[in-house]
């Protein structure tokens, strides 16, 4: 009897991967390859949790797992997994109602990835060490569309030598350094890691910017611009309308706040969980929904731009540089490590390029622009 239950359990998951051009053992590069058959059991029970966590335990491979998951998301396979959607909706309900943006909570986000290691990020990233989506608008590489997203921001905000900006959760201060280079700006960069922090001063070092290790509500001073880039997916749902009164307070009334974030397509879609615990734990993305219910009565919307595909692209360019100096790395990262990050790189690829999650860079004034916002691109 169990092993009939096994081979139905077997059959229904092939029959749900095959619906979406998935086989198992197929020598496409988005083909399963399993090595344990326990893994029909972890996926039909645990959903998406399971299918990462079967990965990391090496129980399954799979050439192209970008497309694999692209493919997954495409055919919306966790809908028809019932015990995997019962889990990510009771992970939802726990994003919203506890922790996530909690300011006890703040800095776990900074000890459980940020503080990874500088080295790791160092060899992942860009020359600028921009960890968020770079523009490819007209760049063909990493570099340089890092460098034209860091311009375009400073374009959207208006910036000009002698301003003084806040960047709300800057990471190792590459923003505040192109600003301080490229536009003579001055630039507050607040972020909840150390070891950002100790890079911060380290790259920024004789120019007009001060790091800081400090969570946002502490932020009491004026500025003539704000940014935030991929910071806002930490302040969870529960705190948003707080965040932007932060924001209200510390904004001149003629200046503008650019918000650089990820966001989902519904209001009631249900966060990753296998991100939420091994990746960005106590985070939460927004919907447009509840973007602009938080902001009503604060600030006027002047632009609101989706260049989602281009994350697609940034998330490539980081597994590319990962895998390249993987060697140099493995002394310190457990083969476990390297597959977890693997699987977070290429997931999150595919999905970007299932349109499944968005990227959006939205400015917003607090009485309107005079004659209006002209919108950069």
């Amino acid at each position: 009897m169990a092993k009939i239950a096994k081979n139905k359990l077997k059959n229904f998951v092939e029959e749900l991967l095959a619906s979406v051009d998935v086989k198992i053992n197929d020598d496409r590069p988005w083909g399963i390859k399993v090595h344990d058959e326990r893994l029909y059991q972890r996926v039909a029970t645990a959903g998406n949790l399971g299918l990462g966590e079967a990965y990391m335990d090496g129980w399954w491979d799979c050439d192209r797992i970008d497309e694999l998951i692209y493919r997954i998301l495409q055919g919306n396979l966790a809908e028809k997994v019932r015990h995997g959607v019962s889990i990510e909706l009771a992970l939802y309900t726990l994003l919203h109602l506890n922790p996530a943006g909690d300011k006890v909570k703040a800095f776990e986000i900074a000890e459980k990835h940020y503080d990874v290691g500088n080295d790791l990020f160092k060899a992942m990233l860009d020359k600028r060490m921009v960890y968020t989506c770079g523009y490819f608008r007209e760049a063909t590489t990493l570099n340089e569309a890092q460098e034209a997203k860091l311009d375009l921001v400073c374009r959207k905000i208006g910036l000009k030598p002698g301003m003084k900006v806040l960047d709300i959760g800057g990471g190792w201060g590459s923003f505040a350094k192109f600003a301080a280079e490229k536009y003579q700006a001055q630039v507050v960069n607040i972020t909840v890691s150390k070891e950002q922090v100790a890079l911060a001063d380290e790259l920024c070092k004789g120019l007009t910017v001060e790091n800081r290790l400090q969570d946002y509500r502490d932020v009491n001073e004026k500025f003539d611009a704000i940014v935030s880039l991929g910071m806002f997916e930490h302040v969870g749902p529960r705190y948003y309308k707080d965040y932007f009164a932060v924001v209200e307070r510390c904004l001149k009334d003629d200046g503008l706040f650019l918000l650089h974030t990820i966001g989902r397509n519904s209001t009631k879609g249900q966060p990753d969980p296998w991100i939420g615990k091994y990746i960005f734990p106590n985070s939460a993305l927004p919907s447009a929904h509840l973007i602009t219910g938080a902001i009503e009565g604060k600030f006027i919307m002047e632009d609101w731009h989706n260049f989602s595909a281009d994350y697609d692209k940034t998330l490539m360019a980081w597994y590319d540089n990962f895998e390249r100096h993987w060697s140099e790395l493995k002394n310190k990262y457990s083969e476990r490590f390297h597959r977890m990050w693997r699987y977070y790189l290429l997931s999150c690829a595919g999905g970007f390029r299932s349109r499944n999650i968005q990227l959006w860079q939205i400015v917003l004034s607090k009485k309107g622009v005079p004659g209006g916002y002209h919108s950069v691109r």
